[in-house]
């Protein structure tokens, strides 16, 4: 049993649906999307380090870059920025043109530092996920690699960040199979988001995006 591919939703979703679950219904759901300078410059973190074509060895691994993913127990698809395939002695998968056994490593590119709450995190998780069901063997750690500070962070795939993703994609499938959009619910983050503009179309007529934000930050109404 699983998800159609017609119903696979987008591992980057993920990020978006932690961040804010409304930001994640308007790009996913209603096909809105706005560029500002970080989606800009996280765009281009990505292309540097997308290139299918290019596998690198390096002494005792192999590392693939853009790799696509998917998996039908999750509904989800997407792509890699980087997997690092270290070498097995008992356990991994077997690699087309590479004798032995490769245990995968995944690491994601991300334009920024690392936060306090779990998105990076999860959408990392999602991508071990998907390469444990395409690959057939356990995948117990990723990185994530931060651009801002040129430091990569060791991320352990527990069963708790596993089951938390589960239960995000589970109302992220429904919430895309209803088209259901979400309600404005005000936070820090927002005068950050690409979507300020068209998340509040009304309230932007009136007055600025950021005065509205500083009042209802500052108020009991979040």
């Amino acid at each position: 049993m699983g998800y159609d591919e017609d119903d696979f939703l987008m591992i980057s979703g993920i990020q978006h649906f932690s961040f804010c679950p409304r930001q994640w219904a308007l790009i996913h759901i209603d096909q809105v999307w706005d560029e500002n300078i970080k989606t800009i410059e996280g765009n281009i973190v990505h292309e540097n380090c997308h290139n299918p074509d290019f596998v690198e060895k390096r002494g005792e691994f192999l590392i693939s870059r853009g790799i696509r993913i998917a998996s039908r127990t999750l509904g989800v698809t997407g792509q890699c920025d980087v997997v690092e395939f270290h070498r097995g002695d008992n356990c991994g998968s077997c690699l087309y043109g590479h004798d032995g056994l490769w245990i995968p490593f995944p690491i994601e590119y991300k334009r920024g530092k690392t936060k306090d709450i779990n998105a990076d995190r999860l959408q990392l998780c999602c991508q071990a996920m998907c390469l444990e069901e395409m690959l057939g063997t356990p995948i117990s750690q990723g990185d994530l690699y931060y651009h801002e500070t040129h430091r990569r962070e060791l991320i352990e795939l527990t069963e708790t960040l596993r089951q938390e993703v589960r239960k995000m994609l589970e109302t992220m499938h429904d919430y895309f199979k209803r088209g259901y959009i979400p309600k404005v619910r005000p936070k820090k983050g927002c005068p950050s988001c690409s979507l300020k503009e068209v998340c509040l179309p009304a309230i932007c007529k009136k007055k600025s995006v950021q005065s509205y934000y500083d009042a209802m930050l500052g108020s009991d109404k979040v």
